[in-house]
């Protein structure tokens, strides 16, 4: 009789414990199937962002225990990783067919910074336009078109922040020698076409090229706003061009020598005869021509005194 209680009470410890399980098995079900409403697992940038502190503290630890830095340190070694191979890690955007990647100087350095010492930003670029390009070699031949993406380039790489060179054009990108680009350069200035170079942008090397532009548009009656997006200058940087013009006119027309003139108003011999040379052969607007007979008219005659002493 005990037996038979015995078994019968194991059996119900075994029914419970099915149903038990059962009620597990439900519950994890359950939870899988509508625990998801709430517990939001699609957020991928929640686990991006989970993963990257993770890396983050073992590259902080290994220099902690490696090279003993401290903690400071290593954040801080950290944040200039950022700031240098971010763009690299970024593998968010896709790049399109006949694009590229390279690396420019940044148009906030100064003209005198030597490139070693620049801030680089690195750029995206279409080197092959696909039926766009097509069409410019079909109609003009590979001269054409390689004038066709240096001015796409260009234009591209200035709205990211980035200013080629001709050697990027010749060495990275176009594998041509510098003087072909010089003769394309040539074709643009006589097109009235300036490209945002690191040459032009920042007033490098020897030619006058965009600033004789710049006196150009402004003498054929155009204002600042134009002439500084048609050139890729800012709008202080044309009236500066402007009024250095303006001053060499006006001490020219005192009577004072070229080489006094550049003295003066801070520019070279050549480009202080070139200005010369546009006032008196370059169309000039009615208007233009009466402001700047204005304002010649508003300076101040200078003494034979001062004049001879400016001579000597």
């Amino acid at each position: 009789m005990c037996f038979i209680i015995h078994i019968t009470f194991i059996n119900r410890l075994r029914s419970e414990g099915e149903a038990r399980t059962r009620q597990a098995v439900d519950l994890a079900f359950h939870l899988l199937n509508y625990g998801a409403l709430m517990i939001n697992n699609t957020s991928h940038s929640l686990w991006d962002r989970l993963q990257q502190k993770t890396l983050n503290q073992q590259f902080t630890n290994r220099l902690i225990e490696g090279l003993n830095c401290s903690p400071f340190e290593a954040n801080a070694i950290l944040d200039t990783v950022y700031q240098v191979f971010s763009s690299h890690m970024d593998t968010s955007g896709q790049q399109g067919l006949g694009e590229v990647h390279i690396l420019c100087t940044g148009i906030e350095n100064s003209s005198g910074k030597p490139l070693k010492d620049a801030n680089m930003v690195r750029v995206r670029l279409t080197l092959d336009g696909g039926d766009d390009d097509l069409t410019v070699r079909r109609a003009g031949g590979p001269v054409a078109l390689r004038r066709h993406r240096m001015e796409r380039m260009t234009h591209q790489a200035y709205q990211q922040g980035g200013l080629l060179t001709l050697e990027d054009f010749a060495y990275r990108l176009f594998n041509c020698g510098v003087r072909t680009l010089v003769r394309d350069m040539q074709h643009f200035r006589e097109q009235s076409i300036v490209l945002p170079l690191r040459s032009t942008i920042k007033d490098m090397g020897r030619g006058i090229s965009h600033r004789s532009l710049i006196i150009r548009h402004w003498l054929s009656g155009k204002e600042y706003d134009h002439i500084s997006k048609a050139t890729h200058h800012s709008a202080p940087a044309v009236a500066n061009y402007v009024s250095k013009f303006k001053r060499c006119i006006w001490l020219a027309g005192q009577g004072f020598d070229t080489h006094t003139i550049s003295f003066l108003v801070g520019l070279s011999v050549k480009l202080t005869e070139h200005y010369w040379k546009l006032y008196r052969e370059q169309p000039i607007a009615e208007h233009r021509r009466k402001q700047l007979q204005q304002d010649l008219s508003d300076q101040s005659p200078a003494s034979p005194e001062k004049k001879r002493s400016y001579e000597r």
